[in-house]
């Protein structure tokens, strides 16, 4: 079953690059065929999978602007996964799908409709805002997965960020579900983080992944030497969770695909 998953949340700082970076690289190693797209000027994604600025000619700002084939910018990368590299030219693209009258939260779902076939997993890492950019991905995704930090102000932001969905699934893309919501740099001596961890799996207990991202040294260390985390320290507790997180995803699929059959 082939997807296209956009991994938004508006507040910054929770993960969601990390979590598209190694979601990317955990799936390549399960022998699936990957997409990684940095929706996200800042470029985070970019830079964490190895991809220096010399390293790429074309960005996803040539793309949008429909300059160049997507099929062209796309680079190899060590994680085994494709990179859809960004810089900070993707500023220009925004404005200019700003002011598009058209079809202009639609782009990158033209875009991705000649690519789709060749992929098993499309991931598409969103700027932390809900923006022209983010609407572009949500309209192109089939599901979204939203990485939560288990801190004071996370239900009240991801309750805006539902609206948000529910908003795009009655006017642009009503096929758009939640994927899941994935507890982040979490610390499970911490109390608060508890506490918000059980109000997040009681308010959406058939959404929230089993699996759990703690806090890692290696997770934290991995970006700045380019690499996943899953190839920088295979054996580190961030390795294992993306790894487990990606199989546990893997077997929703699974299960989601019996029970279609059974009907």
């Amino acid at each position: 079953m082939k997807k296209t998953i956009a991994i938004v949340n508006q507040k910054g700082g929770v993960g969601k690059t990390t979590t598209s970076i190694n979601l990317a690289a955990s799936f390549a190693l399960m022998k699936r065929k990957v997409m990684l797209i940095d929706l996200d000027p800042q470029g985070n994604a970019t830079v964490g999978s190895g991809a220096g600025k010399n390293d790429f000619t074309a960005t996803t700002s040539d793309v949008l602007l429909n300059e160049v084939a997507i099929t062209d910018a796309l680079i190899k990368t060590e994680g085994g996964y494709d990179l859809l590299p960004t810089n900070n030219e993707l500023i220009v693209a925004e404005v200019q799908l700003m002011q598009a009258t058209v079809q202009r939260e639609m782009r990158l779902k033209q875009i991705l409709a000649g690519v789709i076939a060749d992929y098993d997993y499309i991931l598409i890492d969103c700027p932390p805002s809900l923006n022209i950019l983010t609407l572009n991905a949500l309209a192109a995704a089939d599901s979204v997965l939203i990485p939560v930090q288990c801190e004071y102000y996370a239900l009240e932001g991801l309750t805006a960020l539902l609206n948000t969905i529910e908003q795009v699934q009655t006017t642009i893309n009503p096929r758009l579900n939640i994927e899941g919501l994935l507890r982040t740099m979490y610390d499970g001596r911490n109390r608060l983080a508890l506490d918000v961890s059980s109000q997040l799996t009681q308010h959406f207990p058939n959404r929230v992944y089993r699996t759990v991202i703690p806090r890692n040294v290696r997770l934290a260390e991995a970006p700045s030497h380019g690499l996943p985390v899953v190839q920088y320290d295979e054996k580190s507790q961030g390795a294992v969770a993306y790894l487990t997180l990606a199989g546990e995803m893997l077997r929703r699929v699974e299960e989601s695909q019996k029970e279609h059959e059974k009907a």
